[in-house]
């Protein structure tokens, strides 16, 4: 159970925090609801919170992850799928997984990838959505603003 200030992630929209918690009537039927602003799009989203685990809900991660999410990012030796249809099907599995360690991995691979060959128009959003979410999560995680999290994150992936 959340509450009220909560920080936290909803897979594939990006990380928000729980304005208030809510009974509203439904399709008839009276349910409570995690109601969210989503950070970087200013979106207001009800959630059932009897739900929350299975949408995928999570706190944001620690500061001590945040460097496990760098570290990621920098990772060399990395093997992605030649087919673009399976990779962008893996990729797209990834994030809405909600693990930001996947998100991560998209956003690294699509990155590394762009450098070589120039990336389809559906890996190109699928590289900034990821992007997107790492530095909106390592902004709320690390409590700086977004460009300062854009830079440590640009930083990482282009440290190779």
């Amino acid at each position: 159970m959340y509450k009220v200030g909560d920080k936290i992630v909803y897979p594939m929209h990006g990380v928000g925090i729980i304005e208030s918690i809510e009974r509203k009537v439904v399709l008839g039927k009276r349910t409570e609801y995690y109601i969210v602003t989503i950070i970087n799009s200013g979106m207001k989203v009800m959630l059932p919170t009897e739900k929350a685990d299975e949408i995928g809900i999570r706190r944001i991660i620690s500061k001590k992850e945040v460097s496990k999410v760098l570290n990621l990012l920098k990772k060399l030796d990395v093997e992605t799928e030649d087919d673009w249809k399976l990779r962008y099907q893996g990729n797209i599995d990834k994030v809405k997984s909600g693990s930001i360690f996947e998100v991560a991995e998209v956003a690294r691979d699509l990155y590394r990838r762009g450098r070589e060959k120039e990336l389809s128009i559906m890996e190109r959003k699928l590289y900034e959505n990821a992007y997107q979410l790492v530095i909106h999560e390592i902004a709320l995680s690390k409590d700086v603003n977004i460009e300062e999290a854009g830079n440590i994150v640009s930083e990482a992936l282009s440290s190779v």
